[in-house]
């Protein structure tokens, strides 16, 4: 055996024995022959001097293919710094406000001043009607209805957004929503219920499951999007009172807004505690800022 053969040489030093462990499994894939060793606390891979180059070439390609794995947990799946989901608080505001306001009554002042009304909108400029009309509810029935799914929809968005970018999000996707239907509707429509908000959450996870995908394939492309359009055609368009324009234009108006959501930018902002606090004030305070001024002009 010539001299070149018997010499060995250091091809992977290394204190971790997992890696110690990998590197052999590659160069045994290579049929490389090696040996392990010991210096001073870390492990080493020996080879034949005539097979260094090869075993080096190897060794370099793997580990530099797997510098990052595995990959780090996604921090857009952990809750964010600041206050838990807002589901208990949401929907137990609606249930409270609802023992107070009643089923729908147009002689109720929270239905004469707070019910959607496109002709007020139009052309009295009573926007805040699309923030009240969100927090009532027809009947007993619509109030559970929301409440069971949109609670269950807005706690999973809250999770991956936070609870006050998700609950601005969930305030205004439904507001931009009930926007465009009332246009297009004119005058003499009416509306009522947080249904809205909860096709606009549908649009907003929809848009989340293409967070940090590359490379995605047609079907995966589409494939939220007709589950989107499924609980529309499930959930959205049946029944006597069922307003098919604010849940459609809900859920295109969740979709617009999920994608702003998924920005690099406001990927970091979410784990801003501070932030969240200020936008989850915001958002309750345009709730009641918007019932004031509905209540304003009707109480002595």
């Amino acid at each position: 055996m010539s001299t070149l053969a018997k010499e060995k040489i250091e091809v992977l030093e290394t204190a971790s024995q997992d890696q110690l462990s990998v590197c052999s499994l590659v160069l045994s894939a290579m049929e490389i022959p090696h040996s392990i060793s010991t210096k001073n606390s870390m492990g080493v891979i020996l080879v034949a001097a005539n097979d260094a180059e090869r075993a080096s070439h190897h060794l370099s390609a793997y580990l530099a293919e797997n510098r990052d794995w595995p990959p780090k947990a996604l921090p857009a799946d952990e809750i964010p710094t600041g206050i838990q989901p807002p589901t208990i608080l949401v929907i137990g505001a609606l249930m409270l406000f609802y023992s107070v306001t009643g089923q729908w009554n147009s002689h109720s002042i929270w239905f004469a001043t707070g019910t959607g009304d496109s002709s007020a909108i139009i052309h009295g400029g009573e926007y805040f009607r699309l923030v009240t009309a969100l927090t009532l509810h027809a009947d007993l029935t619509h109030l559970l209805g929301n409440c069971f799914i949109g609670g269950f929809l807005l706690h999973f968005f809250c999770r991956l957004v936070g609870s006050g970018m998700g609950l601005a999000a969930t305030l205004t996707a439904p507001v931009m929503g009930n926007t465009v239907n009332v246009y297009l509707h004119g005058d003499g429509h009416l509306f009522v219920g947080f249904s809205t908000a909860v096709f606009a959450t549908i649009g907003m996870l929809v848009m989340a499951s293409y967070r940090n995908k590359k490379n995605l394939s047609r079907l995966q492309l589409v494939l939220p999007f007709m589950a989107g359009a499924a609980l529309l055609a499930m959930l959205g368009s049946s029944g006597e009172r069922t307003d098919l324009g604010a849940h459609l234009f809900g859920l295109l108006s969740g979709i617009i807004i999920g994608r702003i959501l998924t920005t690099e930018i406001l990927l970091r902002v979410r784990n801003a505690g501070s932030i969240q606090l200020i936008l989850f004030l915001c958002s309750i305070f345009v709730v009641y800022l918007s019932w004031r001024t509905a209540l304003a002009g009707a109480l002595p």
